[in-house]
């Protein structure tokens, strides 16, 4: 993808997109085109999304912006897991917590996370 966005205009991304059993994980870099985008696009090939993982990129992005996005990802997508990372913004950390609740986890430095089938 590309980004449309002031700031990073026409900077291109990757994003990788696993299918796992419990759905589909996304590890992305920095969301520069717009983490809604980015999701949109995975769901096409997966509707069921488990797991975003990396930089949501909203560090500079309005409180109104941030609860659009959020609102987007928990109730448009029905993404179940979120563990977002550095250029995610202490505004949108918190709106996502808030949101997502047992199922926002810490993704700093070092941290695993387990992909696969649920664990019984």
């Amino acid at each position: 993808m590309v980004s449309d966005k002031t700031g990073t205009l026409e900077l291109p991304e990757l994003s990788l997109a696993i299918n796992t059993p419990d759905g589909m994980v996304l590890v992305v870099g920095c969301s520069h085109p717009g983490i809604d985008k980015i999701v949109e696009a995975a769901s096409a090939i997966n509707p069921r999304i488990h797991l975003i993982a990396g930089g949501l990129h909203l560090v500079v992005a309005s409180d109104p912006d941030i609860e659009k996005i959020v609102t987007a990802l928990h109730d448009t997508f029905k993404v179940q897991y979120v563990a977002p990372g550095h250029c995610t913004g202490e505004p949108a950390f918190t709106a996502l917590r808030k949101a997502f609740g047992e199922r926002y986890l810490y993704a700093g430095l070092g941290t695993t996370l387990a992909l696969g089938a649920s664990q019984n």
